[in-house]
């Protein structure tokens, strides 16, 4: 998704058969602002969700605000649970997830808005997941990394960004479904690509 930047589009006016309520949809579709608000945030647990639990109504940088939230979410779950339940709910949060970003997109009739940021929380899950237990140090170069490759997107990331993305459809023509997998996906890179980077690092340093 594109990084730290505020969503500016209206909702539109249309109904969304992305989530169980037809009469809910529409009223949190008319109430959906063009910046999100608290009281959007908790109009649908979709939003809740893909708000990143209100991380993402950040005004600035909600991106990373989002992957802060997700650094500091994981340590208190790392504190309570075993890393084999920390990987089932990380599991669980993928398609969990799409849905979230795909209602909430369709609700604010913006195929990748800025302020959902669930894709930067689970991803970023992914990534301390895998490498820890590691120090603070090794958990800063991580978020690093992972800030960089999601927010500059070089490569495979940028591939990933423009696979699914429908940034010049109007909303009655976006397919809302491919739209929320694609706000997914391109984290889902990044966080691939620092785990990459952080394995040929520690594979130079050990040899």
């Amino acid at each position: 998704m594109p990084a730290d930047t505020p969503s500016t589009t209206p909702p539109p006016s249309a109904s969304f058969p992305d989530s169980p309520d037809s009469s809910s949809r529409a009223s949190a579709a008319s109430a959906a602002p063009a910046r999100p608000t608290v009281k959007f945030l908790f109009a649908h647990p979709a939003h809740f969700i893909a708000l990143g639990a209100g991380s993402g109504l950040a005004r600035r940088a909600p991106g990373t605000v989002g992957t802060l939230w997700a650094w500091a979410a994981f340590l208190v779950m790392q504190s309570w649970l075993p890393p084999a339940t920390i990987g089932w709910i990380i599991l669980a949060g993928l398609p969990i997830g799409w849905w979230a970003c795909t209602v909430t997109a369709r609700h604010m009739g913006i195929a990748d808005p800025g302020s959902i940021v669930w894709d930067e929380v689970v991803a970023f899950w992914i990534v301390l997941w895998l490498v820890l237990p590691a120090g603070l140090l090794a958990q800063v170069i991580a978020f690093a990394l992972f800030r960089y490759f999601d927010a500059a997107k070089p490569g495979p990331v940028r591939w990933a960004d423009q696979l699914f993305k429908q940034r010049s459809a109007a909303p009655q023509a976006t397919r809302w479904r491919a739209a929320g997998f694609g706000i997914l996906l391109d984290d889902l890179v990044a966080a691939f690509c620092t785990l990459l980077v952080i394995a040929l690092w520690r594979a130079f340093v050990s040899s």
